[in-house]
């Protein structure tokens, strides 16, 4: 088996952890970082909004001599607008000029030709007018506003309200990063972004509701026994799934990368960029939420509830006098007993290995001195009648 295989296995049966929980707080403080600097971008920059929000022209032309940034000019000087202008593979241009005033769009078309040395006839216009990007957007907006509200009701009739909470927070997290992230960069907006946003949305709440799904299983009856508190289950469950969660957003980030990095900034098709972006960008957050904001949240809130309170107060105090009596106790309680030789009552068992075997607790009585008879097996007793 591989290491990573090892250490999968071992963070599922318990044996190594790191203390997410426990150090939420720092987490918080870094989502809340990185949405503030995105509600800035948001806020001072704002979104590149593509033709179909905002209307505008698309104009075809076909196979010419003139450059890219050239063509940029050239439109810009004609419409007053700021121009897109791609490299098409039958060596023509697509000159993409949004909140352009349709009514305009034949002087803006003969300017073109008249620069760029082209009949007016072989350039193709294709217009949006910007009531119709309004209605697209609107749409966009109702449609992210449905999913969200499915997305709660569905988890506080499988879960509990608390866990649909702590979803949402983490996909409103998301949505507000990616989003930041978009206007910072640069990128355009387009139908294809908002396809990209739906998925990693649905993506990341799939993560979260495997861990969801483990701390559900992990938690009947806690309140039964005095081993463990709500928080600390909670991080078995992370730690439990954490190996799955990265293989699975790698596996995604690879070709979603490949989309990027290599499509859009190395072959130079910028269209890939308005969708891959949204990927890239939202299946990282989206794995990041739910190990790091998600379930650590639900522990917060669960652990505001009395009876948790009560069962933290219990675990303590039997940690207490756990380390009083110097011993740790061999009965199983609930359905979280274990073996006296691989557990202990007096600390957590979230964090770090476990003691082994004859290690890390002390004996529960005496060790039991081998009898005179036994003593004397084996040495000579006398004269043999």
């Amino acid at each position: 088996m591989s290491k990573l295989g090892n250490l999968g296995a071992r963070l599922h049966r318990g044996e190594v952890g790191y203390d997410f929980v426990g150090h939420r707080k720092i987490w918080y403080g870094v989502s809340i970082l990185i949405t503030i600097t995105a509600i800035v971008g948001l806020a001072v920059r704002g979104l590149n909004m593509g033709i179909d929000f905002q209307g505008g022209a698309v104009f075809t032309t076909p196979k010419t001599s003139v450059s890219v940034s050239q063509a940029e000019t050239y439109a810009e000087e004609a419409a007053g607008h700021e121009a897109v202008v791609q490299k098409l593979g039958t060596g023509g241009l697509r000159i993409q000029v949004a909140g352009l005033d349709t009514s305009k769009s034949d002087e803006i078309k003969a300017a073109l030709a008249k620069d760029m040395k082209i009949d007016t006839e072989n350039i193709n216009a294709d217009l949006v007018g910007p009531s119709w990007g309004e209605q697209i957007a609107n749409k966009a907006w109702e449609g992210l506003a449905i999913f969200m509200v499915l997305v709660v009701i569905y988890l506080a009739i499988a879960f509990e309200w608390r866990m649909a909470v702590a979803a949402l927070v983490a996909l409103i997290h998301d949505i507000t990063i990616t989003t930041g992230i978009y206007a910072l960069v640069g990128f355009e907006v387009t139908p294809g972004t908002v396809i990209g946003l739906l998925t990693i949305l649905g993506y990341s709440l799939y993560d979260t509701v495997v861990v969801f799904d483990s701390l559900k299983e992990q938690t009947k009856d806690l309140t039964k026994q005095t081993r463990w508190t709500y928080s600390e289950v909670a991080n078995r469950s992370i730690n439990g799934t954490l190996v799955r969660s990265i293989n699975t957003t790698v596996v995604a980030l690879l070709p979603v990368a490949g989309l990027l990095f290599i499509g859009g900034g190395f072959l130079g098709a910028g269209t890939l960029n308005d969708i891959s972006l949204s990927l890239f960008v939202g299946l990282a957050a989206g794995a990041y939420s739910s190990i790091f904001i998600a379930t650590p949240l639900v522990a917060d809130l669960k652990e505001r509830e009395p009876a948790m309170r009560a069962l933290a107060k219990r675990v303590r105090a039997k940690r207490a006098q756990a380390a009083d009596d110097g011993h740790t106790g061999a009965g199983s309680e609930g359905g979280y007993s274990e073996d006296s030789a691989d557990s202990q009552d007096a600390a957590p068992a979230v964090v770090g290995p476990r003691p082994r075997s004859g290690t890390g607790a002390t004996s529960s009585g005496p060790r039991t001195q081998p009898s005179s008879r036994n003593r004397g097996r084996g040495r000579p007793s006398g004269k043999r009648r």
